[in-house]
């Protein structure tokens, strides 16, 4: 089910012709080894306190009554998961921190959802799946590898410091892959897809780095 011509991307704006353009010419790239793993914040980042918000310019409104998931492809247990059916899987609170290409970082944030660990245990990914496609309700994709997906502490997010996550900030259920560069973890999620091949989203077709490890500072394709 890879054609998705209901949910095409939008025309880029101002901000994503901007980052295009970073990708051009090598923005927020330090030029420095990985830090050591021990060290909270990975190179080139600086903290913050707020929590910046970007996108493709388009924040769809999906109410809770009228959100769902599909998930697809190779699994052995398909779902398609309204809000009443997400919200009786097992629900789990965890506390990361998150990292954006753009060179902000933010420490402890509160995510409550369901882990990517427990989703995995429910639809039972064929042998030979390796790689997860996300598609999110503006029409924005990316790609992960399996093991990424699974990562400890990732998870489908529909809480955040103890609120229901904000349209802006991709509610009513997004996905937080903490320890990958913040343009990974799909905003306003709509569909996971399960695929034997690698496919390359939004971003890693206009330049970004097909994995986005922050602390390998892989915020763009010839870094790979």
């Amino acid at each position: 089910m890879d054609d998705e011509k209901d949910h095409q991307p939008p025309e880029p704006t101002k901000l994503t012709q901007s980052k295009e353009r970073w990708v051009s010419e090598g923005r927020y790239l330090t030029g420095r080894i990985s830090r050591p793993e021990e060290e909270r914040l990975p190179p080139g980042q600086h903290l913050v306190k707020n929590w910046p918000i970007l996108d493709l310019g388009v924040r769809p409104t999906v109410t809770r009554e009228r959100w769902q998931l599909n998930v697809i492809g190779a699994v052995k247990n398909p779902q398609n998961w309204n809000w009443d059916a997400f919200m009786a899987q097992p629900q789990s609170r965890l506390v990361s921190d998150i990292h954006c290409v753009t060179s902000w970082s933010r420490y402890d944030n509160q995510w409550q959802g369901v882990t990517t660990q427990d989703l995995l245990d429910r639809v039972q990914p064929h042998p030979d799946a390796r790689f997860v496609l996300l598609y999110s309700n503006d029409g924005y994709t990316t790609n992960l590898t399996l093991e990424d997906f699974a990562a400890q502490g990732a998870l489908l997010a529909h809480s955040w410091e103890g609120n229901p996550l904000s349209t802006e900030h991709g509610g009513p259920v997004r996905l937080i892959v903490p320890h990958l560069y913040f343009w990974k973890s799909a905003k306003w999620i709509r569909r996971i897809q399960f695929r034997v091949s690698d496919v390359p989203g939004y971003w890693e077709e206009r330049g970004y780095h097909n994995r986005g490890d922050p602390w390998q500072e892989e915020r763009y394709s010839d870094d790979e």
